[in-house]
């Protein structure tokens, strides 16, 4: 399940110790904590180098409205930044197609936006392929925009070809490519409500960080096209009830265990002649998990995952046949998890990440030698950058803490010791340009929201892009000396390991004990809360009510290796409750905690894990807000499902012990079940099936549905309104700040 941060809701951090600070010379209201422009300043997203390297680019919210996105420029010598494409002005207003919302959903980066939210640069440098509003546009640095489709059906995954002799794009299910001055053509047909080309199927999107369903070659002269057959996948009925009216959707949804969507892919030339089917094998019953070019474009690479993911393989395609051959397989006992690391080399061999050691790691493969580029106890993020002609690999890891992330380089074509060029302290992430001799970093951590600079290949800053100072007229510059440090530390599971744990406190008075708002998400492949990062003004705006924030990442997380991840296979709602009740019986234990005060929170697998809390230590917590919660994971998709629990019906199944329906009945302590109604991941079954079950067993709770939204219910008014709703709720019972100590 891909982690779903609730709206505004940061998250959290942890304090081992009270230190006095200032009281704010303004205090946070919600109404300010979501209003426009955002209290973190510019927060600049899908940063670029032009492939020349003289501009940067990037997404930025506007000042007055911060969940529409503009187009900027900034020049990489001068620091002069300039709005390129403005949304407003391009866009025609038209409402997205279906299709487009459901992938923007997706990708958490841009879900609730609106504008411009994606663009790809020409490989010129000379315009930039913009999508706004269901159209796609043409922009030249001059400021110029020329409208390139005019259809009511909106296209989706629009890129330019590798060369730039092509613009791309999805239409109506097809594949569409339009020549630059010329006319568009469809490659493909057939597409259907069921039958797609070009476009990831859900659970590729969702779980799969897989966006797109097609791929260039290096020399615009083939591109792989996967076609998606959605027939055998079930029909979950999604009815979008919103404030002024209901809308009925069938929406094609792989829930665990049943049938997913048949991917096939094919390779053909940009007008669409000479198709070639890729042989994937003769189990269809796979995923398509990545798909990439050799350099020279003769080789097609694809990664091939089997159901149970207990095994990937990388195919080496002749494109010119479909030809498949093995080229290297993982194994596991428990899961594979996937990477975007490949990166194919001129020679012939490539770069692959592997947890084969227990540790993600990078290792140059050259027919069937496997050299490790990295090694240790720590974890290997993402490749930024190859640069072949020194020999170097540019990449992002945890190796000093995993708290923080910063940038190294490595020797590409031996074992050699990664060399950190971004500063500890800090949260990096990185892009490069294509040649890896600049980098544009972006940092942050508990008390700086993201700064953007720009380096060269030894990471020498050579300017600010976005310094993001928190003084003057900054939009948190009235709040700064009010703002609470936040402390990191250490809990020890019942088998001895560590768990992360961050906490903040309000000013506090000797002897007084204070309620705690406990923030958790707890599960596989994400969502995690401990981290040196900008934990966002929600936090603070609790903190200066009176609350403690804490959280806490249990075993089964990711970036702390894969024996510490696989704690939750076949086991999900086990040892990450009872890693979370040692960070509360932690809590209770400190001199300034009222034991009988603290409230629990979790969205998506967080919402889950309140309930399970509840079910599993009645008593223990004084009330939990479940946001968005998975209640019975056979309503949950295949690919996330499966991958921790196996399918439902495997004898054993693990099915009974992790769902949360059936001891639902058990729950005594006061519970708030938020949901948006128009949810299409966590489907809002599972709020409506947790309901009938308390309802039937007399059980009481409170209720919050959101008419219209989705996993992500947020959004102007909405957020407000969604916290005053857990305000009110915590006030009634008693938890809040404002009551007595009891």
């Amino acid at each position: 399940m891909a982690p779903i941060l609730k709206s505004g809701a940061a998250l959290g951090a942890l304090l081992l110790s009270s230190v006095p600070v200032a009281q704010a010379q303004e205090m946070l209201t919600l109404g300010r904590v979501f209003a426009s422009p955002d209290l973190a300043g510019p927060q600049p997203r899908a940063l670029k180098l032009s492939p020349d390297g003289s501009l940067v680019t990037l997404l930025k919210p506007r000042a007055d409205e911060k969940e529409r996105l503009d187009l900027w420029a900034i020049d990489s010598k001068t620091g002069a930044e300039r709005m390129l494409v403005d949304s407003k002005k391009t866009g025609s207003g038209a409402d997205l197609s279906e299709a487009e919302k459901m992938q923007r959903e997706r990708d958490r980066s841009v879900a609730g936006s609106t504008g411009i939210t994606s663009y790809d640069w020409a490989p010129d440098g000379k315009s930039i392929l913009v999508p706004v509003d269901g159209d796609l546009y043409l922009a030249g640095l001059d400021g110029k925009v020329t409208r390139l489709t005019d259809t009511p059906d909106g296209e989706l995954n629009g890129v330019v070809s590798p060369k730039g002799g092509f613009v791309s794009f999805v239409r109506g299910g097809n594949l569409f490519t339009q020549p630059v001055g010329g006319k568009e053509r469809q490659l493909t047909q057939g597409a259907s409500d069921t039958l797609s080309w070009g476009v990831a199927e859900f659970v590729a999107q969702e779980e799969m960080d897989r966006r797109t369903g097609y791929w260039w070659s290096p020399d615009d002269a083939l591109i792989a096209v996967a076609r998606v057959d959605e027939s055998p996948v079930g029909i979950v009925t999604r009815t979008a009830i919103g404030g002024e009216g209901t809308k009925v959707y069938q929406q094609r949804y792989p829930a665990a265990g049943t049938p997913n969507a048949i991917v096939d892919l094919f390779v053909m030339k940009p007008d669409g002649s000479g198709q070639v089917q890729v042989d994937l094998g003769a189990d269809k019953n796979v995923y398509l998990a990545r798909v990439d070019w050799a350099k020279d474009g003769r080789t097609l690479y694809v990664q091939r995952e089997s159901r149970d993911q207990k095994r990937l393989d990388l195919l080496a395609v002749d494109p010119a046949t479909g030809k498949a051959r093995v080229v290297l397989t993982e194994t596991a006992k428990s899961w594979i998890n996937l990477s975007n690391n490949f990166h194919a080399l001129k020679d012939g061999s490539f770069l692959w990440w592997s947890e084969k050691s227990g540790h993600g790691h990078l290792y140059r493969v050259s027919g069937a030698k496997w050299t490790a580029l990295t090694s240790g106890a720590w974890e290997v993020r993402d490749v930024v950058g190859v640069d072949e002609g020194k020999g170097l690999v540019y990449f992002t890891g945890n190796r000093e803490t995993p708290l923080e992330q910063q940038l190294y380089v490595a020797p590409l074509g031996k074992p050699g010791q990664a060399r950190a060029l971004t500063a500890k302290g800090w949260w990096n992430d990185a892009v490069m340009d294509g040649a890896a001799s600049r980098v544009v970093v972006t940092r942050q951590n508990t008390d700086q929201p993201k700064q953007v600079y720009l380096a060269d290949s030894a990471g020498k800053q050579l300017q600010w892009l976005s310094e993001n100072a928190l003084t003057g007229s900054h939009p948190y510059a009235p709040y700064v000396a009010g703002h609470v440090k936040t402390t990191f530390g250490t809990v020890k599971a019942a088998d001895g390991s560590t768990l992360y744990t961050k906490i903040m406190t309000p000013k506090m008075e000797a002897g007084k004990r204070y309620p705690v708002f406990m923030i958790h998400y707890g599960g596989p492949g994400g969502g995690r809360q401990v981290t040196n990062t900008w934990s966002g003004a929600l936090n603070q705006y609790l903190v200066d009510r009176g609350w403690i924030v804490f959280a806490m990442d249990n075993r089964g997380t990711p970036d702390r290796g894969k024996a510490f991840e696989d704690h939750l296979y076949r086991a999900m709602g086990s040892v990450e409750v009872a890693d979370q009740l040692k960070g509360v019986e932690w809590l209770k234990s400190q001199p300034f905690v009222d034991p009988k005060r603290i409230a629990t929170y979790g969205w998506s697998y967080g919402g889950y894990m309140s309930l399970k809390l509840l079910e599993k230590a009645p008593g223990v917590f004084a009330a939990a807000i479940a946001g968005a919660p998975v209640t019975k994971w056979e309503l949950y998709d295949t690919h996330y499902t499966e991958r921790y629990l196996g399918q439902p019906q495997d004898k054993p199944s693990a099915y009974p012990a992790s769902g949360a329906l059936d001891e639902a009945v058990k729950i005594s302590d006061p519970l708030l079940l938020i949901h948006g109604m128009s949810d299409d991941n966590v489907v809002f079954d599972n709020s409506t099936a947790l309901m009938a079950k308390m309802q039937g067993a007399a059980v009481p709770f409170e209720m919050m549905a959101y008419p219209g939204q989705t996993h992500r219910v947020g959004g102007p008014g909405i957020s407000v309104h969604l916290w005053k709703t857990i305000e009110g709720f915590l006030a009634r019972r008693g938890v809040s700040p404002d009551a007595a100590e009891r």
